[in-house]
């Protein structure tokens, strides 16, 4: 992380920096996974972590809150801060065509999967962005409203410059990796804010459990809109050189508060994390801590059945399928094959487990954290890239009929 300090300070602009801290007591439930998940993450040398009061924003904790980060498709906030600006202007509409160039459409996953010269609607693009974070429906919003991407990104980072966020430079629409594209935890939280003050009305796209675009079902990435009472977004990103990002807001009687998780090293340890911080906060602010909400995952309970906020409601056996790649004779070969499926098919967390088989030691390499029709979406993904895929049902790992 110094290196890439030092070849942001000398090469893109000064900066200003600060830090703050965090309080990390854990919620006296399931205590040894939760402590091992924020132990990992505060371990980390690409954690940040910060939580703040959405009406005042004062900071709650904070935790690496002014390091540089890459952003992931975190980047997508700003973007979609800038179509809800133009729909507020009216220099744009909802329903107003969208055109696909061949650029946007060779944008790597996640992606809608839009070919060139094609169209879709602003609205249909920023549900393909809050949902399954298109980096596809992204550039091409991004030359709607900027004309082409790199100007785009230009007009990214005046705006972030405008809001506060002294410390991000963004380079593209929609997070895809950029050694130039950083942020901070602070800057983010400060995005959010915004986000929720400025387009009150907007935000609520941010809770969109599922968008269903040309047949297809397509739901959100954010899980804690499912098991944290209160939650109603922000944005999830992933990129190789970031870890697993989070931005969450939620909502408890008078009292909002937006946290920011960077670089943990999955996505149930980022969710439970941020489900910790978020807790800290609302009992720093005098609100009573709410129990979770149960959603079947491959993860332990952490917490009874809950009822549900309106926003959060669970859907039963959403994220408890996985699918198999392969069996491999090295640990190596294992996690490769799951990381190049992975990157294939844009969905779940790689999992390598061990098994024997006739005395013989193998490595199965799996992606899990799937709802059944995630995981039948996957395997025709991986399919169309050759890569051999078999669903396996929530039930002690059975593989399914197909």
């Amino acid at each position: 992380m110094p290196d890439l300090w030092h070849k942001f300070r000398d090469h893109v602009m000064p900066i200003r920096s600060g830090t703050a801290w965090v309080s990390l007591a854990l919620l006296i439930v399931a205590p040894c996974l939760l402590a091992r998940a924020a132990q990992a993450q505060i371990g980390s040398s690409r954690y940040s972590s910060i939580v703040i009061e959405a009406a005042s924003g004062n900071v709650l904790s904070a935790v690496n809150a002014d390091e540089l980060r890459h952003p992931a498709s975190l980047t997508k906030m700003m973007t979609l801060y800038l179509a809800f600006e133009a729909l507020r202007d009216r220099r744009i509409g909802l329903y107003q065509p969208v055109p696909v160039s061949a650029h946007a459409a060779s944008m790597s996953p996640s992606k809608l999967g839009l070919m060139p010269g094609t169209r879709l609607t602003v609205e249909e693009a920023i549900l393909g962005l809050v949902t399954k974070s298109a980096n596809d429906a992204a550039a091409a919003l991004g030359e709607l409203l900027g004309g082409d991407e790199e100007r785009f990104a230009q007009m990214m980072t005046l705006r972030a410059r405008a809001l506060g966020m002294t410390r991000t430079v963004f380079r593209n629409a929609s997070g895809l990796p950029d050694p130039a594209q950083v942020t901070t935890a602070r800057d983010l939280a400060t995005l959010g804010r915004h986000l929720i003050r400025d387009f009150p009305l907007e935000y609520r796209y941010f809770s969109t459990p599922t968008f269903t675009w040309r047949g297809r079902t397509i739901f959100n990435h954010d899980r804690l809109l499912q098991t944290y009472p209160g939650a109603d977004g922000i944005k999830t990103g992933y990129i190789d050189a970031s870890g697993h990002n989070l931005v969450t807001s939620a909502v408890r009687g008078d009292v909002r508060l937006v946290g920011v998780v960077l670089g943990a090293a999955s996505n149930p340890e980022r969710d439970i994390h941020m489900s910790n911080l978020l807790d800290q906060g609302f009992e720093r602010m005098d609100v009573p801590v709410a129990p979770r909400i149960a959603a079947p995952s491959h993860l332990p309970a952490l917490v009874p059945v809950a009822n549900a906020a309106p926003l959060a409601r669970p859907r039963p056996q959403l994220a408890r399928w996985s699918v198999q790649v392969g069996a491999f004779g090295t640990l190596a070969a294992a996690r490769q094959a799951a990381a190049n499926a992975r990157r294939a098919a844009d969905d779940g967390d790689i999992r390598v487990e061990q098994a024997s088989v006739r005395g013989r030691k193998t490595w199965r390499a799996q992606l899990t954290g799937l709802s059944q029709s995630e995981a039948a979406q996957a395997c025709a993904t991986l399919a169309r890239h050759r890569i051999p895929c078999t669903p396996l049902r929530p039930e002690g790992g059975q593989m399914a009929s197909r």
